[in-house]
């Protein structure tokens, strides 16, 4: 089994319903919830809108390689109403991005581990490091706690 940190992120609909059924989808089909963060309403980062977010960050294990898992969180979106529209970054019912797959490292067209951005981004470490404040980034070197001091993220975070 490998330890993964999911994040997971909506501002579309009823958004803690959209969080339940992605937890629940995931226990389906990806494996056992280990840890979740508190949920924490956040701003849109990289786009601009009136809906507030819901984020949260899950450790679950699996048996899932990291194309399998990245496979089966597409179809759990799809499950939950995501329509992709080709936009990076636009409103959504749900998101779940794979932000760790234990201490590896996968750099593919279709796939990057450790999850390219998320040092950029407060609503994915500020619960990250609620979880697994001392794991150690595998291209960094540091721990999460060390990478949320040095984010520049000055979007708003609350916790609900």
């Amino acid at each position: 089994m490998k330890k993964v940190f999911l994040g997971l992120g909506t501002n579309l609909g009823d958004r803690e319903k959209n969080l339940q059924g992605a937890l629940e989808k995931i226990a389906e089909f990806i494996g056992i919830i280990v840890s979740r963060s508190s949920v924490y309403e956040t701003e849109p980062w990289g786009f601009q809108s009136s809906d507030q977010f819901l984020n949260m960050v899950i450790g679950v294990e699996t048996n899932l390689n990291p194309s399998g898992l990245l496979g089966r969180l597409l179809m759990i979106e799809s499950l939950l109403g995501r329509v992709r529209d080709g936009k990076q970054y636009s409103s959504r019912i749900i998101d779940i991005d794979i932000l760790l797959y234990g201490s590896q490292k996968v750099d593919t067209l279709s796939l990057k581990i450790p999850h390219p951005r998320m040092l950029e981004r407060k609503f994915v470490l500020v619960p990250l490091c609620e979880i697994a404040p001392d794991f150690v980034h595998p291209v960094f070197g540091k721990s999460m706690t060390e990478l949320l001091k040095e984010c520049k993220d000055e979007g708003s975070i609350k916790k609900l």
